[in-house]
């Protein structure tokens, strides 16, 4: 089996090998991964953070043996918490480091990284200061930055700066952390999941305090939320129906 790492801001993860496919998800800056099938120019990967699987350009990976892939799951993360950073390589050449980007790996990537960090588990009261960095980024399917972002990846990018791994879609996301049963319940930072019309689990946002709610529709908003569900007062009507409330921690 191979290893690698992202070299790169972000590289798009395609349900195919063609450039043309979906995007399901995005490989953010010092990644690492492991590649499950390799062709001529595509790798299959699976990313180690949340064990989501798709394609992407061997020409955008960084490859690492199995004794560096190692030693990176044992390493203790590092985010980069400024919007937007740089990375320098030893030729002078910069690498747009963005928010949530891995930057423990830099030693392996031979890149030397500048802007604030953080490292190890936050306490609870972090992850809605730091959803609030992410206001107003636009939505954007399979998204992971704030320069385009989707539901269940703004929850996964707020939780795991904060040193926290939640799953890559809103369904998976809801298997996690304990129930609970009213929005009286809930304290800032927990998790609200959100249903279609056949009853599968679509959306999430996060609970900020006076039952207001942070989340993607269009873009990262703050909208109301009661016992049926997100009140968008734009449009003055509801847009998600509430189906089962999570604490992760």
């Amino acid at each position: 089996m191979q290893y690698g790492i992202c070299p790169l801001s972000v590289i798009p993860l395609r349900i195919s090998p063609e450039e043309a496919s979906e995007m399901t998800s995005q490989v953010l800056f010092g990644e690492h991964f492991k590649i499950l099938e390799s062709r001529k120019y595509w790798s299959k990967i699976r990313v180690s953070s949340d064990k989501c699987e798709g394609w992407v350009p061997n020409n955008q990976v960084h490859f690492i043996t199995k004794e560096e892939f190692i030693l990176i799951e044992e390493k203790q993360p590092i985010f980069a918490t400024d919007l937007l950073s740089f990375a320098g390589h030893p030729n002078g050449t910069p690498i747009s480091i963005i928010l949530g980007s891995s930057i423990h790996l830099t030693d392996i990537l031979n890149v030397t990284v500048e802007g604030n960090k953080t490292e190890g588990k936050q306490t609870k009261e972090h992850i809605i200061n730091t959803a609030i960095n992410y206001l107003n980024a636009p939505e954007l399917k399979g998204g992971k930055t704030p320069f385009g972002i989707d539901a269940s990846g703004f929850a996964q990018m707020v939780y795991k700066i904060n040193g926290y791994n939640l799953l890559r879609t809103a369904q998976e996301q809801a298997r996690q952390g304990e129930a609970l049963s009213f929005i009286e319940e809930c304290e800032p930072g927990d998790l609200a999941f959100f249903d279609d019309s056949y009853g599968h689990i679509n959306h999430v946002g996060i609970v900020m305090k006076n039952n207001f709610i942070i989340h993607v529709n269009g873009m990262v908003r703050i909208d109301r939320i009661d016992h049926t569900g997100i009140f968008n007062y734009d449009l003055r009507n509801y847009s998600h129906q509430l189906r089962v409330l999570k604490r992760i921690l």
